[in-house]
Formats: C-alpha cells, structure tokens, sequence
C-alpha cells in the first residue's frame, strides 16, 4: 500500500505494469469502493476511481495515464488532460443544477457537502465523485478553484433569485469548518482540504463574503452587550459587488449573482434615504430612533437640501444636456477644451469650494488625452473612452492606487467638489457608469485595510458619492423642498423655476424647508 501510494504521489519516476497502474489508482483514492444492489438483487461493486461506473466514457485511468508515464513531455497528453479536466467540470456543474432545480436547499446543500467537505459517496452522486476524483488527481489546484468557485455561485445564483438567502449563509459557513478537519490517511483528501484552506485564503473567498455579510441577521437570542461591528467598507458592498459582475473572468453565474445584489442593495438604500430624510423632520418620529443609512449623522438632511437644489431647470442634468447638444460637431481637440470648461464651470454649492490645483492638472491631462485623434470629430465612442481615462484620472490611474488628484481633494476635505465633477462626467455619457463603479470598488479594497478613523476623509468621500448617486441615479425616487416659514407653501426644487435665482445657500435658509421625497417607483 505505501509504495502504491508513493507511485500515486509522482507517477512520473517510473512505468509500472498496467494492473499497478489500476491498483495504484484504488489505493490512491479515499473510498475505495462501494456496494449498491444490481439486477437479481446481487451486490455489485462500484469503484470509486476513474474508471468508475462507465469504463467506455473514461479511458484517463489506462490509456491517458500510461502514456503520460511513457512520455511525460508529450503535448498531446497535455491538450487531452485538460480535455478530460473540462469534461469533469461540466459533469459537476450539471449535477449541482439539477440538485438545486429539482430538490429543496437542505438537500441541495447536503450535496455540496457531501462533494467538498466531506468526500462522501451515495449513489445518487457517484459520477460528480468520480468527476472530483479526476480533478484531485490531476494535481491542478487552479482548476479545482475555478471549479469550487462556480459551483457555489450556481447554488448561489439560484438562491439569490428564490430570496432563499439562509442558505447562501449555510453554503458560505461550512467553509469555516475546514481548518477544524483532521489529516487522514487518504492522500486526495488531505489535497482537497488542503486546497480548501488555499481557497480561504483567496480573493475569490472574499468575493464569496460579500454575499453572507449582507444576509447575516442578527440573532434575537444573543443577549451580549459585546456586538461585533461590522467593517466600514460593508457600507459600499454594493460597489465590490459590481466590480465582480463587470468583470467577464468570473464565471456567468457569480457576475448574475452579483448583479443581482448590487442592485437589490442600491435600491434598498435609496428608499432608506428617502424615508429617513422625510420622517426625520416630522412630529409624529421626532421621540424615535430612526435608522439613519449614512455615517454622516444629521449632516445628510443638509446636504440632500443642497444636492435638490440643483435638479431644478438649470440642473446638473439639464447642462449635461446642453453640453451634449452645444459639442455634436466639434473636433476632438475642440471639445476636450469645452469638456474642462463644463466640468470646471461654478456648481453654485454652499460650502463647496473650487480645488486650485484642478484646472491646470486637468487641462495638461486633456491636451495630451488621444492627441493622435485632435483633428477628427467627437463621436459616442470617443466619448465613452475619454470619460473613461478622466475618471481614471480623477479616482485611480492604475487600478490599485489613488491618483494624485484624488488624494489632494479627498484630503482637502473636497470631497463633495469631486464628486460633483464625477457626476457632471457620468451624465454626459452614461455608458461609463460601471467603469466608475470598478474605480470606486478599487479606492474601497485599497482602503479596506485601514481602520475608519484613520482614512475617515476618504469614508467621507464614499458616503457622500453613494449619496449623491443615489438622488441623481435613477428617477425612481424624486426629492423636493417643502418651505415652512409663514410665507405660503411652495415646492423649492420646481422644474419650472430657476435654481439658480432661488439664493438659498445659508445655513438658516435651508433650515426653512424641509425635505419631501416620493417613491415613484
């Protein structure tokens, strides 16, 4: 058995004939084989090796190994491994959707952990087995994670889409028991728990996280003043999670999920937003404690009144409009000199003062931006490529770190100037909005790693970006200013009158109204 095991381990140093070969593959394995009732009654014996259950599908145990151990260095053994590999793929996939299509989540998640955390063989799961048994002993963890990796997301997916979002806990949980499993005597078993803690270990694990911190309740039964608190960065999740469907690398089913949750999260905040800006002014909650959906305690009601005040005619969007209308015709050189000139123009925002050091920065930025293209005209893909580099430019140029410009205004405490100039952007070209979204998840994973009150300039910055989104994103919600001084009620944020000459920009005029927001959705 030990030299069985130790030809397993490297079957490369030498050729054993083809019966060790068989041996070595039974020996290799964790469960060596099971009894199921054939016809007649009779016991008969299933393998769980790779030639199990159906030798004709298979040939990787006789033919395909043998030949690798004749000659290691053949391509042709390389291109068929990776054939059988994709082939075992599909098998456990398509095992996993059925078990979550036609069984309740109990047994669908017994099944999963019958296949990954415990290796336990029935018959109902003997060719998955079979199928996971090839991808241990092909020794290529990087294929086992991409196959973990969309196995949960298939169950995840479909419970996400059923709201059966327990069991996405129950799933994501039972990687937490892992480190607790003893080494065995089975050599694939100790691989696949050891690749699971790998796996942990992983960005695709805390991908995977995302989807439990935003299901997890708390539990009534904990009595104990002692809570956890939850990371600052779980306030933006909905952010990490569209950098995870904007990328095509992951798999359909996590980027679905994903989509699935970012939405339902952003939607959940805007109407939270909305009652709490509406209630928090009113008699009938003035003894109660209402959940505020923002870190920036009662400063939110202010600077909701300041962002309404620009959804009136000469709106943000209604520029963005004549911006559009004004540079259809122009040379690219032309308007990237009216681009600097829109996104620089005066917001008329109390307290928002200009950043000195934007206007030069972004005019050398524009002058050199596609200079080989200076001489034809603006189009719409020319367009989305250039609000592109301007939000690379304004947040991170790299992906990985701030850019110059974006540390001096967060640090600064321009944080709302800044955000102002990624709206602007965002509404002349709306297609750039998931490239916006990936900056932003890029700037929070960059900062995860910093206690709140170290970067508390930059949760500023992601505070106010979810807020102002979250008013001018979509118009399923519409905010107004309701005046309440003696003087007769008016709407303050009326499309037909001019925000520009309503003049209400001190502290003591905005205390005069509050604010009224209606879901229209």
């Amino acid at each position: 058995m030990d030299r069985c095991r130790a030809i397993a381990r490297n079957p490369l140093y030498s050729r054993p004939p083809i019966r060790q070969v068989k041996k070595m593959v039974n020996c290799a394995n964790g469960i060596t084989r099971l009894q199921k009732r054939g016809t007649g009654g009779k016991p008969v014996q299933v393998f769980q090796d790779f030639s199990l259950a159906n030798n004709s599908s298979r040939t990787f145990t006789n033919n395909t190994v043998l030949q690798a151990m004749s000659n290691p260095f053949d391509s042709s053994f390389s291109n068929r491994a990776s054939i059988d590999i994709e082939q075992a793929q599909k098998i456990i996939y398509q095992f996993l959707l059925e078990q979550v299509n036609q069984n309740n989540p109990e047994t669908t998640l017994q099944e999963f952990n019958n296949l990954f955390f415990e290796y336990s063989t029935h018959p109902g799961n003997i060719d998955a087995m079979q199928e996971l048994s090839h991808l241990l002993m092909a020794n290529r963890p990087q294929d086992f994670f991409a196959t973990l990796k969309r196995c949960c997301y298939i169950l995840i997916n479909n419970w996400e889409t059923k709201r059966q979002y327990e069991y996405i806990t129950l799933l994501i949980s039972g990687f937490s028991g892992v480190s607790r499993q003893r080494k065995t005597a089975s050599h694939l078993v100790n691989r696949l728990r050891s690749w699971l803690k790998r796996f942990q270990e992983s960005q695709d694990y805390q991908d995977l996280l995302l989807f439990i911190e935003k299901h997890e309740k708390p539990d009534p039964k904990n009595t104990s003043t002692q809570k956890t608190e939850a990371h600052w960065s779980q306030r933006y999740t909905s952010y990490l999670l569209t950098a995870q469907y904007a990328s095509t690398q992951n798999p359909k089913e996590q980027r679905e999920a994903a989509k699935i949750l970012a939405q339902r999260l952003k939607q959940q905040f805007k109407v939270d937003l909305a009652l709490y800006a509406t209630r928090s002014q009113l008699n009938l909650y003035k003894n109660k404690n209402l959940d505020n959906p923002t870190a920036l305690g009662d400063g939110v009601l202010r600077l909701i009144k300041m962002i309404v005040l620009k959804k009136g005619c000469l709106s943000y969007t209604h520029l963005a409009h004549l911006f559009l209308g004004q540079t259809q015709n122009l040379s690219y050189q032309d308007f990237k000199i009216a681009l600097q000139r829109y996104l620089l123009c005066s917001n008329n925002l109390s307290n928002v003062s200009p950043l000195e050091q934007i206007p030069e920065k972004l005019a050398k930025f524009l002058e050199t931006l596609y200079r080989d293209r200076d001489e034809e005209k603006i189009d719409d893909a020319l367009l989305l490529r250039t609000c592109n580099r301007v939000f690379d430019f304004l947040t991170t140029e790299n992906g990985q770190a701030p850019s110059e410009l974006f540390l001096y205004a967060a640090i600064q405490g321009n944080s709302l100037t800044l955000v102002m100039l990624l709206l602007k952007l965002l509404l002349i070209c709306p297609q750039s909005r998931l490239h916006l979204e990936q900056r932003i998840a890029e700037l929070i994973r960059y900062y995860m790693n910093f206690p709140e009150e170290e970067c508390q300039w930059v949760v500023n910055f992601f505070e106010i970006f979810k807020i102002v989104f979250a008013i001018y994103g979509d118009r399923d919600v519409k905010y107004s200013l309701i005046e309440i001084s003696e003087k007769p009620h008016r709407l303050l944020s009326n499309p037909n009158e001019s925000a520009e000459g309503q003049h209400v920009n001190s502290q003591s005029d905005l205390d005069d109204y509050y604010i009224f927001s209606q879901y229209l959705g």
